[in-house]
């Protein structure tokens, strides 16, 4: 996992469900749940592993983004889950609408 030393931008800690799908539609979407976010990056846990540089669309079930996602890194949790490093590029959108989370889930990590 990247160290936060090497992070030029500074992470928010945000819970939002996002759906994962490959660029290549032959491959089925995922579901998962962001545990932090940053205009170019997302960290998030997802039930099955991902390959690292898997290219992916990205979208926002509780706001407007939309991206494109490149994997840099999965590992295995505690729990059996999997921990994605997503890179973004090309988004548009908010990741919630504004004033939609209570503020507790919303806190600067």
């Amino acid at each position: 996992m990247p160290s936060a030393a090497m992070r030029t931008e500074d992470r928010k800690s945000l819970k939002v469900a996002v759906d994962l799908s490959s660029v290549d539609a032959r491959l089925p979407a995922r579901g998962g749940i962001t545990e932090n976010v940053s205009a170019h990056g997302a960290r998030v846990v997802v039930g099955q592993q991902l390959p690292r540089d898997l290219r992916l669309n990205v979208r926002s079930m509780l706001g407007s983004l939309k991206s494109r996602g490149r994997v840099v890194y999965c590992e295995r949790m505690e729990n059996g889950l999997f921990a994605v490093g997503l890179e973004l590029f090309a988004t548009v959108g908010d990741w919630v609408i504004p004033g939609s989370l209570p503020e507790m889930f919303s806190k600067t990590a």
